[in-house]
């Protein structure tokens, strides 16, 4: 970023969840196109980046996390996509079981923050991070993810395949024939008592 050249650059990082913010909007409207937010017109949402006067809404993440690793902390926005990985959830599916749960509610009042995204409160993720000139001069330091890389499952302890006795495969066949015949034999022996008893 030091480079003139350099407008806008992307980065992996590894952070803990330390917070969902709360307070303000965790999603927005968007065009189900182009998810680009949309603008109300005179009886219809436009979209500007499409140019239609008619567009199919959908609801897109817009969180703010307060994140954490072993040496700083930050504030991450997650926008349109990139957060469903987190609650594993669209955000237009939250926001219409939450409409649904709550038929009272108008469409003006604020859906709170989803309990599938404040879940995810502690757990240690991989973004990657968009970081431009804007972050680095702008008063607020909120960074921008692109995208929420899935979880990995932990790594077996030890190796899997040491000591392991080796039997050969004629004496497995019997071994698995031999299997087979006891649990058929149980199946007709339960079949048997069922019918004495019925």
């Amino acid at each position: 970023m030091k480079q003139a050249s350099a407008k806008v650059a992307w980065f992996e990082c590894t952070t803990t969840i330390d917070d969902v913010v709360h307070g303000s909007g965790w999603y927005y409207i968007g065009c189900g196109v182009c998810h680009t937010k949309a603008t109300k017109g005179p009886t219809t949402l436009m979209c500007k980046k499409c140019g239609k006067s008619e567009i199919v809404s959908v609801a897109q993440y817009l969180s703010k996390l307060s994140v954490y690793d072993h040496n700083d902390q930050a504030v991450f926005v997650v926008l349109g996509d990139a957060g469903e990985e987190l609650p594993e959830k669209k955000a237009d599916e939250l926001v219409e079981s939450y409409y649904q749960a709550n038929d009272s509610v108008g469409e003006d009042d604020i859906v709170p923050v989803p309990q599938a995204m404040i879940d995810t409160i502690g757990q240690t993720r991989k973004f990657i991070v968009k970081v431009s000139n804007h972050n680095l001069t702008a008063k607020t330091q909120i960074l921008t993810v692109t995208k929420v890389l899935p979880l990995e499952a932990p790594e077996p302890e030890g190796n899997l395949g040491e000591n392991v006795d080796e039997e050969p495969d004629n004496e497995r066949e019997d071994h698995a024939d031999e299997s087979v015949k006891r649990g058929a034999d149980g199946i007709e022996s339960e079949g048997a008592k069922r019918a004495k008893s019925g």
